[in-house]
């Protein structure tokens, strides 16, 4: 059988972080082009939750501390990539909860990661490793765009987990001046889609009469004008902007990233170009629920102190040297996620 798959034949993929959010579109994408996916996870954000591809015949779960070298090392010893994407991590809520466990948690983590690459790529199998970072290594930024680059160039993040992604992009750099160990760096911006759950360890915060169920911004609205929030209760003024970006887009951002050879020892934006404040998002979201019969009132509530303002990337680098868009609009990613919270809601989940 020819499929897509089959120039793949015999690559081996180690991911860090494979149960997590966007880790699980980006296991999905390695096993329909035909790689051999390994996935390690400690479950310690959602538990563990059953995926589509868990029977796959090319996919292994090992559960697994991603601070654990010797068993990073292991794993790596057949591996032809390593998509590192392991991280303690979640919305806005999560950066203040736990400001030294996201920093001490995920240096361990990116250390950890480094060294067992550093150990396989020098043994000889490993080819490349492929670094997720964030937009928020761009969270002081005075301007924008935000290109590749910039993130040396404006004050650094003031939140503890804005600045430990920023070490991971010097983990990288770092372990290429030294050991020679190739890398790309991918920053995902906004990811949007189905399999986020209730966080174990979100703290339970009030927004207005329900509580905030997620962390992420996109779920939270849903679930609230589910369950009948009226006024909305958003946080801050509702004109920060944002990029919403589908988890599939990005997924497939990141296996092109660490598939292409021009990719190599180079940092890309993955993003959606499309530009969207919180009110309109909210406002699309109420007319896909309530339809448009029942108008949207909102209250804001006070921000949180991280809440970046705008988050507006520039797109051309990943366009012009990978060829690659995010395609999914803002209408087609909740057309998905509405039915799939609204599920979630019903069985209690959220």
């Amino acid at each position: 059988m020819q499929s897509a798959g089959s120039r793949h034949h015999g690559k081996k993929v180690l991911i860090s972080g494979s149960a997590g959010f966007i880790g699980g579109y980006v296991v999905e994408e390695l096993l329909a082009k035909g790689y051999s996916v390994v996935g390690v996870d400690n479950f310690s954000k959602y538990g563990k939750v059953a995926k589509s591809y868990d029977n796959n015949p090319n996919y292994e779960l090992i559960e697994g501390d991603c601070r654990d070298v010797d068993l990073l090392t292991r794993l790596l010893e057949d591996c032809d990539h390593f998509i590192a994407g392991a991280a303690m991590i979640g919305g806005i809520s999560y950066f203040h909860t736990y400001a030294y466990d996201l920093l001490a948690t995920n240096e361990r983590i990116i250390a950890a990661s480094c060294d067992a690459a550093i150990a396989a790529h020098k043994s000889g199998g490993l080819g490349k490793v492929t670094f997720l970072s964030s937009s928020m290594v761009f969270e002081s930024t005075p301007e924008w765009p935000s290109y590749e680059g910039q993130e040396r160039s404006v004050p650094p993040p003031l939140s503890s987990y804005g600045f430990q992604k920023l070490a991971v992009e010097y983990f990288a750099r770092a372990a290429w001046d030294q050991y020679k160990l190739p890398y790309t760096i991918v920053r995902p911006f906004n990811c949007v889609g189905i399999g986020e759950s209730r966080a174990l360890g979100d703290q339970e915060i009030l927004s207005g009469n329900v509580k905030l169920a997620m962390s992420h911004v996109v779920p939270d609205l849903v679930q609230k004008v589910l369950k009948g929030q009226d006024p909305l209760h958003i946080l801050g003024s509702g004109d920060q902007v944002r990029h919403y970006t589908y988890g599939g887009d990005l997924a497939r951002g990141v296996v092109i990233a660490m598939e292409h050879p021009d990719a190599l020892n180079e940092d890309f934006n993955l993003s959606t170009a499309q530009s969207t404040t919180v009110l309109e998002l909210a406002g699309a979201i109420w007319k896909k629920v309530k339809g448009t019969d029942v108008p949207l009132r909102v209250v804001s509530d006070e921000p949180f102190e991280y809440d970046v303002q705008r988050r507006v990337p520039a797109i051309d680098k990943a366009r012009q040297v990978l060829g690659f868009e995010a395609t999914t609009s803002l209408d087609e990613m909740l057309d998905e996620v509405i039915p799939w919270i609204a599920q979630a809601v019903e069985n209690g989940t959220i």
